[in-house]
């Protein structure tokens, strides 16, 4: 079942790698981190995109989130975390490459299975790319879903920056 606005996130864990070999610039060192102890006392903006360094994902989904930073934590925000069906080696330099260091925290979900804990996500097996999750965003305060938008196949309407703004 789909997680739903009312709801406490799933307990379960994300991957970050915010480390970065000086001699090989390579990511290093990802770490486990329980997402109900990461969102206690929290307020959170979580979006789910398909995959790192993917179009939609890479020129308008995280883009947006690094540009309206500001007005976010403006609103109220601790902290925006991307998440995505990669590792965390991935993450960490699509990240870097989209000068998210110090705004989204960039969460990988390796095997799917977060995005599995939340119902959010979906077989692009015939596309090449596996078990993915949902385009999405949430608002979350203290582990509790305030806002879900889910995006329909092909659509970017209801999880990018500006959706999450206009329900802050």
């Amino acid at each position: 079942m789909t997680i739903q606005v009312g709801d406490r996130l799933p307990a379960g864990s994300l991957t970050e790698c915010i480390e970065f070999d000086p001699a090989t610039a390579c990511p290093m060192n990802p770490k486990a981190l329980d997402v109900g102890e990461q969102a206690k006392g929290k307020k959170l903006v979580i979006f789910g995109v398909p995959g790192a360094f993917t179009p939609t994902c890479s020129v308008k989904h995280l883009p947006g989130f690094v540009a309206n930073y500001d007005q976010l934590r403006a609103k109220g925000m601790d902290e925006i975390w991307c998440m995505a069906v990669n590792d965390a080696f991935v993450m960490a330099a699509w990240g870097r490459e989209q000068k998210a260091g110090g705004k989204v925290r960039m969460m990988a979900d390796g095997s799917a299975d977060y995005a599995k804990k939340l119902g959010l996500d979906r077989d692009l097996t015939p596309n090449g790319m596996g078990v993915r999750c949902h385009r999405f965003a949430m608002i979350v305060d203290d582990g509790v879903v305030k806002y879900l938008g889910v995006e329909a196949s092909g659509k970017f309407e209801v999880s990018n920056a500006e959706a999450v703004l206009a329900h802050l």
